[in-house]
């Protein structure tokens, strides 16, 4: 059964495109996953180092025993405590449904 995860970020005003930058390498990378379906990153229109990303992923156990140790992703993690005020706040959803048109506005 597929999972999302849904991950709140608060970043450091002058780590702000460090932050980016280091996301951007993770994203491009895990999209050519087998098991990836789709992620979408949000900003925070009110607080330009705020964001939220979801992520959905074929199955949860894969993402914890695979995904989380692929070695695109070792800069992102060992840069986490320098980019973000606080730790970031994730949770778990199972997707019930997905609707939507593949247009979006750019970032």
């Amino acid at each position: 059964m597929s999972v999302t995860y849904v991950i709140g970020f608060s970043v450091r005003p002058d780590q702000r495109e460090r932050f980016l930058g280091l996301l951007t390498g993770v994203l491009d990378a895990m999209r050519h996953e087998s098991s990836f379906m789709n992620a979408t990153l949000h900003a925070d229109p009110a607080d330009r180092c705020r964001f939220l990303l979801h992520e959905t992923w074929a199955d949860h156990q894969e993402v914890l025993d695979v995904q989380l140790h692929r070695p695109y992703r070792a800069a992102w993690h060992e840069a986490l405590p320098d980019l973000l005020t606080a730790p970031r706040d994730i949770s778990m959803w199972t997707p019930l449904r997905v609707d939507g048109q593949e247009r979006y506005a750019s970032a």
